[in-house]
């Protein structure tokens, strides 16, 4: 009698033991897939040349634009819709950027892109879902490389830009499709449109070709989930992270020619150049000439940015920022000297209110409302909407779930908002 007390004993401890053992998973309703196609300016909807996109917009919900955060920019946007935060407040203020400690950022540093700490004044979709015991897998996307608060995705891989847009999907649902429990929050990332863009145009044929790659790989994806029987258990999240804007060839201002940069250190050329004064230098001169009107560009001291920017107290803004008019683009003619290639012949980063920059809004799956045209809403609101979704607590940040409840099937409580 005893050791039958004891063995039920041992297996009742065995068995707590094991439960405490596991991660405490929320109750996620269903997988989420965020899908960004990087560039894709929300009225190229209506060239007649996404078929898919469009289905999946007429059968879920769509909005005619979504406003990007400023600067209008690719790994700040990117980061602003995963975590609720605009770029001043989660630090990714710009492709190129400087920081006290950590030094130089830019796009094709991977020794800074994959550097967590960059990263760690915000925390992405993707490591609560972890530490919620969510599994998560992401086929790109700005801070997957880097291991944030100390965590990556389950399933990640360094960025290839020689990956198809196809081939991506294949790679995500190889990640899907592999036994044991399954990602609940993805990504897929299409940079084929932000390419065309820059390199020809947003009124390129190229532009409108590189519409009709994504597009098919939209379709595909749709047809490789309902073979696996899953598309109409999954929330689909088609998003972009700002527009793109016609720059004609010679519409170039040139930082030299308006200023005196012998005494300016140059953190960034493009749409916006940003300067810090040379230390030990009277630079007061140079930004006198600076801050003075200017044909195709307007300067600022980062205090004095228009407040609706919601930009410029992050230490990482430089002293000095100078915004292109649109259709403009800011260099110098030693930086223009050593490019290999021409100039873009479009452009984003400009104003994020300007038309130009408006960006891509559609969802479809299981949480989705069908049929449905929401207003406009800021990209901050993706993120409460992303938290919802998976049955999370949003952390703090600067979006509001209430500007996109009408995208939700059935009606959501709370704000998903936090100071």
């Amino acid at each position: 009698m005893l050791s039958r007390w004891s063995a039920l004993l041992t297996f009742l401890l065995l068995f707590l033991c094991g439960c405490a053992a596991q991660p405490t998973a929320a109750p996620a309703r269903h997988p989420v897939l965020l899908v960004s196609i990087d560039a894709f300016r929300a009225d190229y909807i209506e060239r007649g040349l996404t078929p898919n996109l469009v289905a999946l917009a007429s059968d879920g919900v769509s909005a005619p634009y979504i406003l990007p955060s400023f600067p209008s920019l690719t790994f700040p946007n990117h980061y602003t819709l995963v975590t609720g935060r605009v770029p001043d407040r989660h630090g990714i203020v710009n492709n190129t950027m400087q920081d006290t400690k950590l030094g130089s950022f830019s796009l094709a540093n991977r020794d800074a892109t994959s550097d967590g700490r960059w990263w760690a004044e915000a925390e992405p979709v993707w490591v609560t879902a972890q530490k919620h015991g969510l599994r998560t897998a992401t086929m790109f996307w700005p801070g997957t490389e880097a291991k944030i608060h100390g965590m990556r995705p389950d399933h990640w891989i360094p960025f290839d830009d020689s990956l198809t847009a196809r081939q991506r999907v294949n790679k995500l649902l190889s990640w899907i499709d592999e036994p044991g429990p399954k990602p609940v929050f993805d990504t897929l990332y299409f940079d084929d449109v932000d390419h065309a863009g820059h390199e020809f145009g947003p009124d390129s044929t190229q532009l409108n070709d590189a519409l009709r790659t994504v597009d098919d790989a939209l379709g595909y994806l749709v047809a490789q989930l309902r073979r696996r029987g899953l598309y109409d258990a999954i929330n689909l999240v088609i998003v972009s992270d700002h527009g793109m804007a016609d720059v004609p060839r010679g519409n170039i201002v040139f930082a030299d020619e308006e200023t005196d940069l012998a005494s300016l250190d140059a953190v960034s050329y493009g749409v916006m150049a940003t300067f810090n004064a040379k230390p030990g230098v009277d630079a007061s001169r140079a930004v006198a000439r600076l801050l003075a009107p200017h044909a195709h560009m307007r300067c600022y001291r980062k205090e004095d940015l228009p407040a609706r920017l919601d930009y410029g107290k992050n230490p990482r803004v430089p002293a000095y920022l100078c915004l292109a008019e649109t259709g403009w683009s800011i260099t110098s003619h030693e930086v223009l000297a050593k490019r290999k290639e021409p100039m873009s012949r479009g452009e984003h980063g400009y104003d994020n209110l300007d038309p130009t920059m408006r960006a891509l809004f559609v969802a479809r799956g299981p949480d989705m409302a069908s049929g449905a045209r929401i207003a406009p809403f800021p990209n901050v609101d993706i993120y409460p909407l992303l938290m919802h979704l998976l049955g999370l607590q949003p952390l703090p940040n600067d979006g509001r779930l209430d500007d996109v409840k009408g995208a939700l099937r059935a009606p959501a409580t709370g704000t998903g908002r936090f100071p």
